[in-house]
């Protein structure tokens, strides 16, 4: 029998909170630090967690694919394809920053229809099903309302991607134009727009397994979610949740760099 997208969302929150909560058991605590190919930092918990969410997933949803960043892909021409950060924001977690997520995005037939971002040191976990809404901890998400730059508060993880990716320009600007700008990043960064806590937050460079999950939050948050040229997608290696009043704004910094 088919799954509904409820139905998922609800096992996806369920799986969230189990893997997450295993990071608990590290997290200010002792752990092993391991360096990966790319120079990206991986931790046990970080394994220990994806593994958790993953023989959940087999258990209950043996016939659907995953797709994670630890332990890599699993039956991905699947219908349904689970998407898995089982810590996102490492560098947040193994300084003891409780900033850091875990991520769940599902798409079915390639499309992203739930996400569910659980941040567990901070005790806030939030979800959406692309046509029934986003919530955090019970309470409807909201992004607010904001239209001109020079009100907004702007997000990101770490300024020096900007440059690398040849954004250094656009970077210079919006920061003259914003009211402030802070380094509350990663997946937590667009929580906090999807929330209404903040206006625009940008990741110059993310992974499918970074974005999947922002994605269905933030548009049924009533935000806007696309990659740096306006597209909605979770594919394109970069990526924007802003208040709809403020996207056509930022993209235009971003048009010459094309």
């Amino acid at each position: 029998m088919e799954t509904s997208i409820p139905e998922l969302r609800a096992a996806a929150v369920e799986f969230a909170k189990a893997g997450g909560d295993t990071t608990l058991e590290y997290f200010q605590r002792s752990f092993d630090l391991e360096f990966k190919t790319d120079d990206s930092p991986v931790t046990n918990a970080d394994r220990h967690a994806e593994r958790t969410i993953r023989d959940l997933i087999n258990k209950h949803f043996p016939e659907h694919g995953i797709i994670g960043e630890e332990y890599g892909r699993e039956n991905e021409d699947s219908d349904v394809v689970w998407i898995l950060d089982p810590i996102d924001g490492t560098q947040s977690f193994i300084h003891g920053v409780p900033f850091y997520t875990t991520l769940i995005g599902i798409l079915v037939k390639n499309s992203p229809e739930v996400g569910v971002i659980y941040a567990p040191a901070l005790g806030e976990l939030a979800s959406a099903a692309v046509g029934f809404g986003a919530a955090m901890n019970g309470e409807t998400l909201q992004v607010r309302e904001c239209d001109q730059l020079s009100k907004a508060t702007f997000l990101s993880t770490d300024v020096t991607t900007y440059s690398e990716h040849g954004y250094e320009d656009a970077l210079k600007q919006l920061l003259e134009k914003c009211r402030i700008h802070r380094t509350w990043g990663d997946a937590y960064g667009h929580l906090m727009v999807a929330a209404g806590r903040a206006d625009f937050m940008i990741d110059p460079i993310l992974n499918i397994w970074d974005a999947a999950a922002l994605l269905p939050i933030v548009k049924e948050a009533g935000g806007s979610f696309t990659d740096l040229s306006g597209i909605e997608t979770i594919q394109s290696g970069n990526a924007l949740s802003a208040s709809p009043g403020l996207k056509k704004s930022i993209l235009t910094h971003f048009k010459s760099t094309d």
